[in-house]
């Protein structure tokens, strides 16, 4: 666990301009790595809670970044109240009461999320099968982020099964991860683990996070997306490996 305040910090927001970065290349990743990469150095429900506003912030700036938001809600509400109900269900995990196991399923969604993202695995999904297919994808991923604190499984997957346009799709990913971040607030303060208290150092991960993204944005053209994307997945599947050994020794 970190120990000193200076170094706290620096760590902090350290993590969150890699986070911002991942994100303003990508369209997605800040509460994977944050959660990826603290959740090596506190426990699962603090790095939870420090995320908190960083991924409310660059998601509501992903998600009004286009023109389809209202069609995107018609769309997509029956996932979004899914995804509400399974992350204040689950919240009570990350919370506390799943202990060293929840730091196994957060490497374990990692390595799972890691894992589909290296073998570019896709699935279309079928416009009749939406109406029952998006409120049980929504459930499972509030029980995935409820108790991991990681919102791309498997709602990262489904989204990209839709067809949609990439703007489209960038907006969806922020419309799921804004609500995610959401409903994960409201289940950790309802399981007493965050408070107004703890809103200071979740500011203060905003700046990092919004610069990374910045500087992500700019530099999106000039990188190779599938090389990137190939590199950000092999590092979270070492991550989540890591994560799930620690139970182990």
């Amino acid at each position: 666990m970190i120990s000193s305040f200076a170094t706290r910090a620096g760590v902090v927001a350290a993590t969150f301009v890699v986070a911002g970065f991942v994100k303003g290349v990508t369209g997605m990743g800040l509460p994977t790595v944050a959660m990826g990469v603290l959740g090596t150095l506190m426990l699962p429900a603090q790095a939870a809670a420090m995320l908190l506003l960083p991924s409310f912030v660059t998601n509501v700036w992903q998600l009004f970044a286009g023109p389809s938001v209202r069609a995107l809600l018609k769309r997509l509400w029956p996932m979004l109240l899914g995804i509400v109900a399974g992350t204040v269900a689950a919240a009570s995990f990350i919370a506390g009461g799943g202990g060293e196991w929840a730091v196994v399923g957060l490497g374990a969604a990692l390595t799972l999320y890691a894992a589909a993202g290296l073998l570019a695995w896709r699935v279309s999904v079928p416009a009749r099968h939406e109406r029952w297919l998006s409120p049980a994808i929504g459930a499972v991923t509030g029980l995935v982020t409820g108790g991991t604190g990681v919102f791309v499984v498997p709602a990262v997957p489904y989204l990209q099964g839709l067809a949609l346009k990439k703007e489209d799709l960038v907006q969806a990913l922020g419309l799921s991860f804004t609500v995610s971040t959401i409903a994960l607030a409201i289940g950790l303060t309802r399981e007493h683990a965050f408070a107004a208290g703890d809103l200071g150092e979740s500011l203060f991960a905003v700046v990092p996070a919004l610069f990374g993204m910045w500087i992500g944005q700019r530099v999106r053209g000039r990188i190779g997306a599938d090389t990137f994307r190939r590199w950000f997945f092999i590092c979270l599947l070492g991550l989540g490996i890591q994560l799930m050994a620690r139970a182990f020794v």
